[in-house]
């Protein structure tokens, strides 16, 4: 999954339990939709990717880099605490938003395109109820 600085799910992807993560960095990125803002083109994909130790490999940090987005990963072997969990707590949050739904927090379903939906389903639901929750706090003030 991929969120914004809020944890608005931007792209998710499901893959087998046995997968390692880093394998859908780069699908994930080309995933993201455009995103309308001021003049010119719209933009396709964020500025900056953060990432855990999982996600340091060389080679994906080059093609990172070459989608034209800065890859802030942490680097194995290295200490804790260089600031980056006080920034990816919010992609946390985002799948704890996504336990909500009790159908997506056990995988009852066999059928791999029917989870895939309720994914989906459930990351329109958290989108929404983000919206919804904006325009209660603009229409008070």
């Amino acid at each position: 999954m991929i969120t914004d600085a809020t944890g608005i799910p931007l792209a998710v992807a499901l893959t087998g339990g046995n997968r390692n993560d880093v394998t859908q960095l780069i699908p994930l990125l080309q995933a993201v939709p455009s995103v309308r803002g001021k003049r010119g083109r719209p933009r396709r994909r964020p500025d900056v990717v953060l990432g855990d130790r999982g996600y340091d490999h060389d080679k994906y940090r080059r093609l990172v880099w070459g989608l034209g987005v800065k890859p802030l990963i942490a680097r194995r072997g290295t200490g804790h605490g260089s600031g980056l969990g006080t920034q990816r707590w919010v992609v946390e949050r985002a799948f704890a938003h996504l336990h909500w739904f009790r159908r997506l927090r056990i995988r009852w379903e066999i059928r791999d395109d029917i989870h895939e939906a309720f994914l989906s389903l459930g990351c329109a639901l958290i989108c929404w109820r983000r919206l919804s929750r904006l325009v209660q706090d603009a229409l008070t003030q």
